[in-house]
């Protein structure tokens, strides 16, 4: 297995910049592994594919204004701060521009905050930790961060965020589930579908290309994660009655089976703690049997997890299939069903 085997070249013009209204208007594209079939629909026909007892599982968290803008104490070059997680009080892993220039004992004033942040740790792939003079005004001073790939401005910020985003830590959203609206939720539920929360807080990895040859040799940005005691018993119960369970999304698929490792085979325990689960193919999913996901970056852990679940085939001729029919890719794109 090699990086190279996850690579396909993407024209720019299907790289979605802004999203479709209303939110459930995207469109759907329909795998079916037992039949090696593709079907197109849109997003709020999904309905139709859920049945009665199936549990829908979604991630809750909610994405932080993380990108912070500055001056460098004493030149007064521009910084951009872009935070990851928090390891201390008041101190943050975070990417930084212009790297090389921000080294231990860099000062950075962060503008709209009256914050001064001081690098007081380099690691690896140009991460830094920062310490923030008040870490309370974080909120206040940074704004929600839009993948690099999105160009044009976001007029709504919550246009980022879930419907049902709740829990405050990603630094970037959980995409699978902005297709979904309050009244989807509604009539999904009316069918008999057990509607489950989760929190995954999404980091580095979402929108990082893997540079190593052998993507085994990857180490994954571990993300905190928390599945509650209901949800876990649920989720349980589900298994042992032979009823779906559907991940929303790639960070809801890694929460589940991180957890399903942990402990006895038959048990599935509430999670709280870091997830660095790598699924590769090879993968032997415990808990998921559906799930929901966008179109991902060519080399990312994200379409090596899809890849992993839906067989190489398949998925090489969905992405055919969505480029020759021009869908929309990447976190403000189309989605897929893969059954």
């Amino acid at each position: 297995m090699k990086t190279s085997d996850f690579d396909y070249t993407l024209p720019t013009g299907l790289i979605a910049q802004s999203p479709i209204e209303p939110r459930d208007h995207s469109r759907l594209m329909v795998l079916n592994r037992r039949e090696d079939s593709i079907e197109h629909r849109r997003f709020f026909d999904i309905a139709d594919y859920l049945h009665d007892g199936d549990v829908l599982v979604f991630n809750d968290s909610r994405v932080i204004p993380a990108r912070l803008k500055g001056k460098r104490a004493g030149s007064g070059g521009r910084v951009e701060i872009l935070l990851l997680r928090r390891t201390d009080d008041n101190v943050w892993e975070a990417l930084v521009k212009p790297a090389r220039r921000l080294q231990i004992g860099a000062k950075v004033q962060i503008l709209n905050g009256g914050i001064l942040a001081e690098v007081v740790g380099v690691g690896d792939g140009g991460i830094r930790s920062v310490r923030f003079s008040d870490e309370s005004l974080l909120l206040e001073a940074g704004e929600v961060p839009l993948p690099p790939y999105i160009h044009a401005p976001l007029e709504n910020a919550e246009r980022y965020q879930t419907v049902y985003a709740r829990v405050v830590g990603s630094v970037a959203a959980p995409t699978a589930g902005l297709h979904f609206t309050p009244d989807l939720l509604e009539k999904i539920e009316r069918k008999g579908v057990r509607c489950l929360f989760v929190t995954l807080h999404v980091g580095l990895d979402t929108f990082r290309p893997i540079t190593e040859e052998d993507p085994r040799e990857h180490t994954i940005y571990r993300e905190y994660g928390v599945i509650d005691k209901d949800v876990a018993d649920e989720l349980l119960r589900a298994r042992a009655d032979g009823r779906r369970i559907i991940c929303v999304g790639t960070t809801s698929v890694r929460l589940v089976e991180q957890a399903a490792q942990v402990g006895r085979p038959d048990r599935l325990e509430p999670f709280q703690g870091w997830v660095e689960l790598f699924i590769l193919p090879g993968h032997r999913f415990r808990m998921v049997d559906a799930m929901v996901t966008n179109f991902h970056l060519p080399k990312s852990t994200l379409l090596m997890l899809v890849t992993a679940f839906g067989g190489r085939e398949l998925m090489d001729k969905a992405y055919q299939e969505a480029m020759a029919q021009k869908y929309r890719f990447y976190s403000f794109g189309d989605a897929m069903l893969i059954i």
